[in-house]
């Protein structure tokens, strides 16, 4: 991403807007030098168009801002008891969940590293993990809940669908790649679409040793895209 560009308007703030997309950030992100001034007149004005140029310069501080990983280092309950009471809770959760919703699924819970996994598996699961993972997030949010009613310090719980993370996973990594190619051929940034947070933390996980490549994050919660772009 570009520290500094100049851009052109009809007026003051039609350049700086200009710019603004130009660089994907909001206006308190940047520092604004007007070059040619709207109030600056001529008698050859009168026969030409007006052009504004102002020059936009990101904030060094914004810029590290918005260039951060997802924090991956989380303190979590580490109580033994505690997570098997946790386990014992979510288990009578699925057992009655998954009478009633599909007698084809099978589940499988257990404590590893003081986190509950659970995995679902059996045929036609599909609909539990919806859209891009949609629904599988939002069940791990309710198993979540049950799992730390009880509890002070949170729990970890981690859902897996058919093995769909290992597959999402891979597949992010692959286009991770793909698009860095991609903007070291043209120079050009590529604004990814919105993801979770575990699907962002995969992106920046697989460029951050890439010496000519730099990813950051832009857009505030379900808008939260990955910008890879050329260092």
């Amino acid at each position: 991403m570009p520290n500094s560009i100049i851009s052109e308007g009809k007026t003051t703030t039609e350049a700086v807007e200009n710019g603004l997309k130009i660089l994907k950030v909001s206006k308190d992100k940047v520092e604004i030098k007007v070059l040619e001034n709207e109030n600056k007149k001529s008698f050859f004005s009168i026969l030409t168009p007006r052009v504004v140029k102002v020059e936009l310069t990101v904030k060094e501080n914004s810029k590290k801002e918005e260039k951060r990983v997802e924090p991956v280092n989380k303190e979590y309950n580490s109580n033994i008891d505690e997570i098997e009471v946790a386990k014992k809770d979510v288990d009578e959760f699925l057992k009655q969940f998954i009478s009633k919703v599909n007698s084809e699924i099978t589940y499988n819970i257990k404590i590893e590293d003081n986190t509950i996994l659970v995995n679902i598996d059996g045929n036609s699961y599909g609909n539990l993990i919806g859209y891009r993972g949609e629904t599988l997030n939002a069940m791990q949010t309710i198993l979540s809940s049950i799992a730390n009613k009880k509890v002070k310090d949170r729990i970890k719980l981690i859902l897996d669908i058919g093995n769909y993370r290992g597959k999402r996973e891979k597949s992010l990594e692959e286009l991770a790649e793909k698009v860095s190619k991609t903007v070291l051929r043209n120079g050009k940034n590529i604004t990814l679409e919105p993801m979770t947070a575990f699907e962002r933390k995969i992106i920046h996980s697989k460029l951050q040793e890439n010496p000519r490549i730099e990813t950051y994050s832009i857009g505030e919660g379900d808008s939260r895209r990955v910008v890879i772009a050329k260092k």
